[in-house]
């Protein structure tokens, strides 16, 4: 069996578990599945635990060239959806793309590497390569990547959760999560007059925000807003006193969070709550940068609007890149796919990365 007939068993093995947050015990069964697979392969792993969110982490005892970040929760899923299938080169099934696929493709790099040192008298700790595989990066990383990191020593990290074979990515935007709460008065839905429709309260402070927001056009490397979730009312018949909306709001390296929400609180009567600030992941300059864009002839480096743990690596000093497969762009959707040959590209320039990274590590 090849390298990428492997990966693409061991992908489906991995799809067949649904990890999702609705269901912890299944990302345990998951995480204790990767174990197992690495125990049989002489991989010596730790696993970390924090508020309940598994992680693994396959590292030497000294700091690694390449680090190499993936994860192996998904977002929910209908049940038929967690049965793989293969359609010519792509390879279907939820976290296909997004992200077990680079699960298994950093497993299985990991241990030929590894077998190729234990060949010429070399250990675990000869590695130039290790892994940080998390369970929670779909709902933030924070007790994930961003515990784990603290945890791990790199000059140089790669996250196989974006991008494609010839997108690099090097810059994401960063992320506020608020809430607005509109309070009105309650009344009965024959007489309207005498209340205070909270949800109208709520759309118009959503206008008055949506203000700071215009969109610019052009590739929209801009701050952005999206009203994502509205809850309001218990009953048609009655003027709702309450209404609660969510925004997801993206910024860049150009943007103040806190001026942003400074700026919402001082346009909207609704009361303001912040419930997540992800920082914008801007890589710092390495010369493993350039040399990725060598080993990956056609590619470009690029910035994407998603977010994901490489955000981590920031409060590291770690520098660092978005890199991954294609998945045609269905990640989180019905049809979540990855294609096949894009994942045995991406597997042959990491494992020419390694190599050269060894031999710099042997010299």
């Amino acid at each position: 069996m090849n390298a990428c007939t492997e990966i693409i068993a061991l992908t489906q093995d991995l799809i067949r578990i649904p990890s999702m947050h609705s269901r912890p015990k299944e990302i345990m069964r998951c995480t204790d599945f990767v174990l197992e697979w690495c125990a049989a392969h002489a991989i010596a792993t730790r696993k970390v635990v924090h508020n309940g969110v598994p992680s693994i982490v396959v590292m030497p005892q000294k700091t690694v060239s390449l680090l190499l970040m993936t994860h192996l929760d998904v977002v929910d899923a209908p049940e038929s959806m967690f049965e793989p299938r293969i359609e010519g080169d792509r390879l279907f099934g939820r976290g296909a793309i997004d992200d077990k696929y680079a699960v298994a493709l950093s497993l299985v790099l990991f241990r030929d590497r590894l077998l190729a040192l234990k060949a010429m008298g070399g250990t675990q700790d000869d590695m130039a390569v290790g892994l940080l595989i998390s369970g929670d990066e779909e709902t933030g990383g924070e007790n994930g990547a961003a515990h784990a990191l603290g945890m791990v020593k790199a000059h140089y990290a790669l996250a196989l959760d974006g991008g494609s074979p010839e997108r690099i990515v090097t810059r994401e935007k960063g992320i506020i999560d608020i809430k607005l709460t509109a309070t009105g008065k309650s009344a009965h839905g024959a007489r309207p007059w005498l209340g205070v429709n909270a949800i109208d309260l709520l759309l118009g402070d959503y206008e008055r925000i949506r203000e700071l927001f215009a969109d610019q056009g052009g590739d929209h490397w801009h701050r952005s807003i999206n009203f994502g979730k509205i809850r309001a009312g218990h009953s048609i018949n009655q003027v709702p006193q309450t209404a609660r909306g969510w925004f997801d709001i993206r910024f860049t390296e150009n943007d103040d969070p806190d001026a942003i929400v400074s700026e919402i609180r001082s346009r909207v009567h609704s009361s303001v709550e912040v419930l997540a600030v992800a920082p914008v992941f801007a890589s710092l300059p390495s010369p493993l940068t350039q040399q990725l864009l060598q080993i990956a002839p056609g590619s470009v480096l690029t910035r994407e609007h998603g977010a994901s743990d490489a955000r981590y690596l920031m409060e590291h000093g770690i520098p660092g890149a978005i890199w991954g497969a294609q998945g045609f762009g269905t990640g989180h959707s019905l049809d979540e796919c990855v294609s096949i040959s894009s994942i045995e590209h991406l597997h042959q320039c990491l494992s020419t990365l390694v190599m050269e990274l060894e031999q710099i590590k042997i010299s």
